[in-house]
């Protein structure tokens, strides 16, 4: 992981220490629901009490007049994992302007909850074409299969953004269901959404899902060590969402 991924890592999880320290501030019943069981379990239990508490201060935060506070809230609930603050994100959607939308869809694929797909599916057809990329990605990172159909839609998406996103988001899903839209996405005009297509081919008819969303590596077919190694270079298309 480079230094800068651990930098905004950490940072969000300060941030979420800092946004639930607040709401509990304002909110003292916070305080007061997580004090109750404190001396009465292990030092364990009264860790998962008070981010129980931060997980509440956070979904409050949702609503907060600021927009930078509820982003903020909605990167911190991700870093938390927080599969109780799905439907409430989910919720938080609904209003929201297009940036909000965009951070919350990207913290639903983090959670990794089946019970956003719904949401995310929706969030396909939405206007942002950030929006719809994202859901894409979400969806491939849930793994839902029951997203299968949207996503093939998503292939015919005015946004080769979209349509790559939508080509490796079935590829991580897996589901067989997926290769004649995907054949057919071998002829789009974008190559890369011809590259991605042709990755998610590989993936469906191959070796089948991933379990990350990222795909390794095939092993070496030799396993032999190369007295003369030469480094493999995987190329991957760079997706920028507008």
């Amino acid at each position: 992981m480079s230094p800068a991924v651990v930098f905004v890592r950490t940072l969000l999880k300060s941030s979420a220490i800092f946004i639930g320290a607040a709401a509990i501030f304002l909110n003292p019943s916070l305080e007061v629901r997580s004090a109750s069981t404190r001396g009465t379990g292990t030092s364990v239990g009264a860790q998962q009490s008070g981010t129980e508490a931060a997980v509440d201060a956070l979904i409050a935060a949702l609503k907060d007049s600021d927009a930078g506070v509820r982003r903020a809230s909605a990167h911190a609930l991700a870093e938390l994992n927080s599969r109780r603050a799905a439907p409430a994100l989910a919720e938080a959607m609904k209003g929201a302007d297009a940036e909000m939308r965009a951070t919350i869809v990207s913290a639903l694929g983090e959670i990794g909850d089946e019970s956003a797909a719904p949401a995310l599916r929706a969030a396909l057809k939405d206007e942002s074409i950030t929006v719809r990329a994202r859901a894409a990605s979400a969806l491939g990172e849930i793994g839902d299969r029951e997203s299968v159909e949207a996503l093939k839609a998503a292939l015919k998406d005015a946004s080769p953004d979209v349509r790559r996103r939508a080509a490796s988001a079935l590829g991580e899903i897996g589901d067989a269901r997926a290769l004649d839209a995907l054949a057919l996405a071998l002829k789009d005009e974008d190559a890369g959404v011809r590259r991605g297509a042709a990755a998610a081919i590989a993936e469906i008819a191959g070796d089948g899902p991933h379990a990350h969303a990222h795909p390794h590596p095939h092993p070496m077919p030799n396993p032999h060590p190369n007295p003369n190694p030469h480094p493999v270079v995987s190329v991957h298309p760079h997706v920028v969402v507008r």
